[in-house]
């Protein structure tokens, strides 16, 4: 028997060389991805091979000393990680890094740039950890100027910087994903709007846009008390715990939380009340029978059950009801066990027989791998539309679901999915309630709210006579073919004020512009899911959230602008002198062009919606225009 200490000093021996023979693999690999990275321009399209070379041309051309700026505010490594991710969020908006001007372009920007003055609201700003998620992924500069700049902690070794930059990597990684989580680790998973309704359903398999009410859904650990352990790494070189990992046990909590407080039944009433969810639905899968007879139907989400009752009524002859919840997994079981639905083997004689078509499994779609035959799946089956039809991001698990388990040719309900988008009138707004409280005058409470209502998306009914533009098509869905990242989206469209039945005006609509013109308080939107004729042969139908048809307990989604637009149809009056920018009493713009970006939000569950607006006058060439703000929304 040897002895232990010659055993341990060899164990010791083979981990060094373990170790030795990894870091020479690392380091040719790096140097090789060096070599053929080229680094991009904080500012503009130019390229460089160094980061001293980058740097040089920002402080020379851009007005922007990385260097000079990092020793002043006594940055280290994570400080400067986040100087360039801040610059790089606002160089994207074309906004000024320094003073945050707004320009109209990039090359405005560019003109616009200058030193600054004043460095202690630009470290307040660098303070928020959204900016330890990389802004541009797979940044070659996040992850190579800690090599050019001098001042590195002398303890921190090349072994621990590594460990730091792959855990970075893994950080923006995870905010990017459909479990994007991060920042909504530092506060309570309570997302409730001011009505009431909370975040519901998960990108992991419950189906819906149910509402917690009155639940708060659990509390985890701290961003930047992760952060700080994470920071560790450079103190202790002992420490090997991976932030990603830990990361990652708080997403499995936090859902794990989620999934036990969604448990109210007043949030499934609501669902099985809600008249136009449960007919479209219902109509798709009874009314479809080429499509439901003898199918084998994965239903994700199933809540109560009540699509899986429809589809065993339909003719399936399986249905898997995949619920997360485990309140509500034993309920969907009971209910169909109620009904004669459940799916059992009895044996009899030594023969199996079975009963019921339904099954009922318990878990997040992304973890029944084994439980499920891949490419079995004859109908996905799902309820997953959220506020503007993308909160809460329940698509991804419908997409997942889609490329493990669905056949090829197989069919999803619904199939399709787009966003519509129109500009409000002020009967849109709480300015009209707020005029006249029982004949009391207060107005300037609805004209504070309406300055809220321009920082916070509002979901509420809009109703349709407040409507003064016509309706554009944002942006259409193909569940069958669509990938996860065409979730974040942006698009561009042009609005023109309503030529007819016009609300929020004093005078009839013509072509005349000596009219009062039509003020524009922001835009609404919304979503319809299709199930159209692709599956649905005999009865394709439409499940529509439009406020021109019976409201939904979706509601719309509703944007203000920090300041109303005024709009007119038809050329400004030729006779009569123009002044004023698009937009405003004096020049009324006859179109409004919104550049409209929707992405998944680094707090779990939640998008953000970025809104760019220009006006324009009807004319000779582009006409008069006028730029307005940037805004920024996040709905959670």
């Amino acid at each position: 028997m040897e002895d232990p200490e010659t055993v341990d000093r060899e164990l010791d021996n083979e981990e060094e060389e373990d170790q030795d023979e990894d870091w020479g693999d690392w380091g040719a690999d790096d140097v090789e991805e060096e070599s053929d990275s080229d680094i991009l321009c904080l500012f503009c399209e130019s390229k460089y091979s160094s980061c001293d070379a980058l740097f040089e041309h920002c402080s020379s051309i851009h007005h922007f000393d990385f260097l000079s700026i990092r020793t002043t505010l006594n940055f280290d490594f994570y400080g400067s990680f986040k100087l360039i991710n801040f610059v790089r969020s606002r160089v994207a908006e074309n906004r000024c890094w320094s003073c945050g001007f707004f320009c109209q372009s990039n090359k405005d920007l560019q003109t616009h740039l200058h030193e600054r003055v004043d460095f202690e609201e630009i470290k307040l700003l660098l303070d928020d950890d959204k900016y330890l998620k990389p802004f541009m992924q797979e940044d070659p500069l996040l992850y190579s100027f800690g090599q050019d700049v001098e001042g590195e902690d002398d303890d921190a070794t090349s072994l621990e910087k590594e460990e730091i930059m792959k855990d970075l990597r893994e950080f923006g990684r995870i905010c990017i994903d459909d479990v994007d989580i991060i920042d909504a680790i530092s506060s309570d998973f309570d997302t409730s709007n001011e009505d009431g309704r909370e975040g519901a359903s998960t990108s992991n398999g419950y189906s819906g846009m149910e509402n917690i009410s009155e639940k708060k859904i659990g509390s985890c650990i701290g961003v930047k008390e992760l952060v700080s352990s994470f920071k560790g790494k450079a103190k202790d070189k002992h420490l090997r715990v991976s932030f990603a990992n830990v990361v990652s046990k708080e997403i499995k909590n936090a859902n794990e939380n989620y999934f036990g407080a969604y448990s109210s039944f007043g949030i499934h009433r609501e669902m099985i009340s809600d008249k136009v969810r449960m007919d479209a639905y219902r109509e798709a899968i009874l009314s479809n029978p080429s499509l439901m007879s003898g199918a084998t139907v994965l239903d994700v989400g199933c809540g109560t059950g009540i699509l899986s009752l429809f589809a065993a009524q339909a003719g399936a002859s399986r249905v898997i009801a995949v619920e997360a919840s485990e309140k509500m997994a034993s309920v969907a079981t009971q209910v169909a066990k109620d009904n004669g639905l459940l799916w059992s083997a009895s044996s009899d004689a030594g023969n199996n027989r079975y009963t019921g078509v339904i099954k009922v499994v318990q878990g997040m779609v992304e973890e029944l791998d084994k439980s499920i035959e891949s490419h079995s799946i004859d109908v996905l089956l799902s309820e997953w539309m959220g506020y503007c039809l993308l909160y809460e991001s329940m698509l991804s698990s419908v997409l997942f679901a889609r490329d493990r388990w669905l056949k090829p040719g197989g069919a999803i309900l619904p199939d399709t999915a787009t966003i519509f988008v129109a500009g409000f009138g002020r009967g849109g707004t709480s300015i009209p309630f707020w005029e006249n409280v029982y004949g009391f005058n207060m107005s300037c409470v609805g004209k504070e709210v309406v300055e809220d209502a321009a920082q916070t998306p509002i979901v509420d009914i809009v109703d349709s006579h407040d409507i003064v533009t016509d309706i554009a098509l944002l942006q259409t869905f193909d569940l069958v073919t669509m990938k996860p990242e065409e979730m974040d989206f942006t698009a561009s469209i042009t609005l023109q004020p309503k030529l007819e039945g016009s609300a929020n005006t004093d005078s009839d609509t013509s072509m005349d512009l000596e009219q009062k013109p039509t003020w524009c308080y922001g835009v609404v939107l919304w979503f319809e899911t299709g199930f159209t004729d692709r599956f649905c042969r005999e009865t394709p139908t439409i499940l529509s959230t439009s406020p021109f048809t019976p409201k939904t307990h979706w509601s719309q989604t509703i944007l203000t602008f920090r300041e109303p637009i005024a709009m007119a149809a038809g050329k400004p009056n030729a006779r009569k002198p123009v002044v004023g920018v698009a937009g405003t009493n004096a020049c009324p713009a006859s179109s409004i062009h919104l550049r409209i970006s929707i992405s998944r939000a680094a707090q779990h569950r939640s998008i953000d919606i970025s809104l760019e607006t220009t006006t324009g006058t009807a004319g000779d060439g582009d006409g008069r225009k006028h730029s307005w703000p940037v805004q920024i929304f996040n709905l959670s």
